[in-house]
């Protein structure tokens, strides 16, 4: 069997109404670049017909098309970690369900990495066709990302990457998957070229501004250790204003015999607790992760593949 030059990544979760477009645009542009192709669906426990979209698409075209169905919705992160352990391409391409990414961009992906031979290249967005509330979690998740892998570029989820890169990632077995920070752990030949982004024509976003907030939290908690040590840096600090304040309260008494009173106690009883609250709080962030690791829950679940 020749080997595929690319492998196209798709997750999917409530898109019934684009994926043949999607499909149809994405072979037009393989078949006008001469290169061979496959493309991964796969489908993240949706409530509409998405399922069914895939298996017309796999019957009419079966030597291009791999279906993956999961038992349960695990997140964009996990479905494409999923679709990455299928790829035979020797170059694989992550685009999202929506058309909000232009599958005739990709050609520009292609184009970048020859010219620079990264081993990753991300469709970088002038300016990203979301509301303001999803662009504001949007940017919440690059400001974190950029101060955790310290990378002035930003992230989407247009990318190639080469299998190589692939072959690195796919063997972590955490549950939490943030696939841009498992490729930066392993890289540093990134590059970046311009893309359109195009409005949502039909549907909706599977993210909430709450679940950007979420993810930020678990990108935070799950690739730095920085809660814990701002958790410290406050445990001094905060040490060092209580004893300062006890010896202005301590030198009062003795020197002009001011009563201490009930109110200061009071106060750092609360202060005091407060501050052991969010130092147990961090640490039990980290503890929980640690439970689920060691309780091997699965990343994914697989329950039809076509």
């Amino acid at each position: 069997m020749d080997k595929i030059n690319y492998s196209v990544v798709i997750p999917v979760f409530n898109s019934e109404a684009t994926l043949k477009e999607l499909y149809h645009r994405i072979t037009r542009v393989f078949e006008n670049l001469d290169k061979s192709y496959e493309v991964i669906f796969v489908e993240d426990c949706g409530t509409d017909n998405s399922w069914h979209v895939i298996e017309n698409l796999k019957e009419n075209d079966p030597s291009h098309i791999i279906g993956i169905k999961f038992s349960k919705n695990v997140g964009q992160h996990n479905a494409i970690l999923c679709g990455l352990n299928y790829v035979s391409g020797e170059f694989v391409i992550t685009i999202d369900d929506d058309l909000q990414n232009l599958p005739e961009d990709i050609p520009k992906l292609i184009d970048e990495r020859a010219a620079s031979n990264s081993e990753l290249v991300y469709g970088y967005y002038h300016e990203k066709k979301h509301n303001m509330l999803r662009n504001l979690g949007s940017n919440l998740i690059q400001l974190v990302f950029r101060n955790i892998f310290r990378t002035k570029g930003k992230i989407t989820s247009f990318r190639l990457i080469d299998s190589e890169l692939v072959k690195k990632i796919v063997s972590h077995k955490q549950n939490f998957v943030f696939i841009d920070g498992l490729l930066h752990w392993y890289t540093k030949y990134i590059s970046y070229t311009f893309v359109e982004h195009e409005e949502r024509k039909i549907g909706r976003s599977g993210y909430s501004f709450k679940k950007l907030v979420a993810l930020s939290n678990n990108l935070i908690f799950n690739f730095t250790t920085y809660p814990l040590k701002i958790v410290i840096y406050l445990g001094i600090f905060f040490s060092c204003i209580s004893f300062f304040i006890g010896f202005i309260f301590i030198f009062r008494k003795f020197v002009y015999d001011v009563p201490i009173g009930y109110t200061s106690i009071i106060v750092s009883i609360f202060f005091t607790a407060g501050l052991i609250s969010l130092i147990i709080g961090a640490v039990g962030e980290y503890i929980i992760r640690i439970f689920t690791l060691q309780n091997d829950k699965p990343q994914f679940s697989v329950r039809k593949i076509i």
